[in-house]
């Protein structure tokens, strides 16, 4: 079994140690020049970094506790000079932002005298950053079909758009202009967008992997792209077979024409908390990529949690990375549900100030170069945990459920959303009353 197909095991998962990898790269850490933008070796606050509060020392401890499922074997090359220039700026630079750490003590213990407005400010310290409307990305018609064995066909793939449309959401990732040689169940990609690009309302980005696919997107009526890189380098190879410096390339490229045509672009991140080759991506590997594709003028930044390794305890330490050199307003997350983690880190994405989530209706997906991780979160589930919060996404469960119905019986297996699952029960049981 190849290191692309061997799938996460149980003495693999990762470390619980979240408070005290949260205290690591909070108040105490060193932060950088706002004209250094995160990525120098000059800091603020008139210190300097110690011997015993270095970003190398920190570096060295936050992957071997937060990563245990490493692969202990990892010999990788890293003589290009992306990768040299990525480790020096990530290992001898980053310490990213303050959190309030005092939310995460245990000072709000049970009693009976307990006094009501400590109660309170603990309540307004979990809401305060909850944004009051999220937007929904749905990646159910692209990315959460492209894995499928079975070709879907283009009627089906179209009539599931128009559901998903019709459930409030405003924004679907519809296909993918790649070549059909890699991702042959998307090689009906202009058919599909020929059918649904006049959709009022709704956004359809599809995603370009460089120049050519950029002008077969838009001569087939799309008027919103996106492109994808990683930060893992290892995986950029396997994954679109360049560097990560090459794909950067062809995305500047991109951008410049969807620049001419007033064509917004939107970027991806993949493997932003591990990668299924190199192991654990450290936060300053995804902040330099991120930056890239928002310098190039990336409307948003969507980072994604590739093989779904992720918990709050990892996810916040990049999230406050990214934020030092991307506008919070300008991101978005994107989880994979291999170990269930996908709500929790929502929330802590919610809590941090990101007002953007991707999803897959019954949360289909995978990806195709990264075996064992399972599907992306499920948009059920995330509408029912934001309705539950009072969060608005303008989405209707009801007619979200049943797009999900309609496309898990064209795929002959039953939902992968929690939610979904539990209204069917519920509804199974009342009609034997």
């Amino acid at each position: 079994m190849s290191s692309l197909e061997e799938p996460l095991g149980l003495d693999k998962l990762p470390s619980m140690n979240t408070i005290d990898r949260i205290q690591r790269f909070s108040s105490g850490a060193c932060r950088p020049r706002i004209d250094n933008l995160g990525m120098g070796n000059c800091w603020i606050e008139g210190r300097s970094c110690s011997t015993s509060n270095s970003s190398d020392e920190d570096s060295e401890e936050y992957t071997a506790e937060t990563f245990p499922w490493r692969r202990q074997t990892r010999d990788l090359s890293r003589g290009n000079s992306f990768s040299q220039k990525t480790m020096t700026m990530g290992r001898n630079s980053m310490k990213f932002g303050m959190i309030d750490n005092s939310f995460y003590a245990s000072d709000y213990q049970y009693s009976p005298k307990s006094n009501n407005k400590n109660i309170q400010d603990m309540a307004y310290k979990f809401m305060k950053g909850i944004p009051k409307f999220v937007k929904i990305v749905e990646v159910g018609p692209r990315d959460g079909l492209q894995n499928e064995k079975n070709i879907v066909p283009t009627d089906v793939k179209i009539e599931l758009i128009h559901r998903l449309a019709s459930s409030g959401l405003s924004v679907i990732e519809a296909t993918s202009f790649v070549s059909p040689k890699w991702v042959p169940q998307l090689a009906d990609a202009k058919d599909v967008m020929q059918a649904v690009h006049n959709l009022g309302g709704i956004r359809l980005p599809v995603l370009t992997p460089n120049l050519k696919g950029f002008e077969a997107a838009i001569a087939a009526g799309a008027r919103e792209v996106a492109v994808f890189a990683s930060a893992s380098e290892s995986f950029s190879k396997s994954n679109i077979n360049c560097s990560i410096e090459e794909s950067l390339a062809r995305y500047r490229a991109v951008t410049r024409a969807a620049k001419e045509l007033s064509i917004p672009v939107r970027g991806y991140v993949s493997c932003v908390v591990g990668c299924p080759v190199e192991g654990p991506i450290h936060p300053s590997e995804v902040a330099y990529v991120a930056k890239e594709l928002y310098d190039m003028g990336c409307f948003e930044i969507s980072l994604g949690d590739t093989i779904g390794v992720g918990t709050p305890g990892t996810v916040v330490p990049m999230l406050l990375a990214v934020m030092a050199v991307v506008p919070v307003e300008k991101l978005a997350v994107h989880f994979h549900d291999t170990y269930g983690q996908s709500l929790p880190n929502i929330l802590v994405s919610l809590q941090m100030g990101i007002s953007a989530v991707d999803s897959s209706v019954a949360g289909l997906g995978g990806c195709p170069y990264a075996k064992g991780a399972s599907g992306n979160v499920a948009t059920e589930d995330v509408v029912y945990m934001l309705n539950g919060l009072g969060v608005k996404t303008n989405v209707d469960l009801g007619k979200l459920m049943s797009a999900g119905d309609f496309i898990g019986k064209h795929l002959g297996r039953p939902s992968g959303s929690k939610t979904a699952i539990a209204f069917s029960r519920v509804t199974a049981d009342a009609s034997k009353i």
